[in-house]
């Protein structure tokens, strides 16, 4: 049986980010890298988190997968907040 998901679109000015959020065990991977290994600038990973703060949802239930592309590094971060808070 085909694994269930959600899926939104971000886009950032020149940058564009695929975001699939399903359940598990908190693995959140960005271009086949981890998060923290893919935006390495200070507060990054706090900005791009902040929608599961605002829901109130737990990260470490859910599997984030995203592909980004285009774009610089701030286009790219926001570009996946956005993704992540349409999923």
């Amino acid at each position: 049986m085909a694994e269930r998901y959600f899926e939104g679109i971000g886009r950032r000015k020149e940058s564009t980010a695929r975001v699939r959020i399903s359940s598990g065990s908190g693995k959140f991977i960005v271009n086949e890298k981890e998060l923290e290994e893919y935006f390495t600038r200070y507060g990054d990973t706090h900005t791009i988190l902040e929608p599961f703060s605002a829901t109130g949802e737990k990260r470490s239930t859910y599997d984030v997968s995203v592909l980004v592309k285009g774009g610089g590094v701030t286009g790219q971060r926001d570009a996946v907040r956005l993704g992540v808070a349409r999923a």
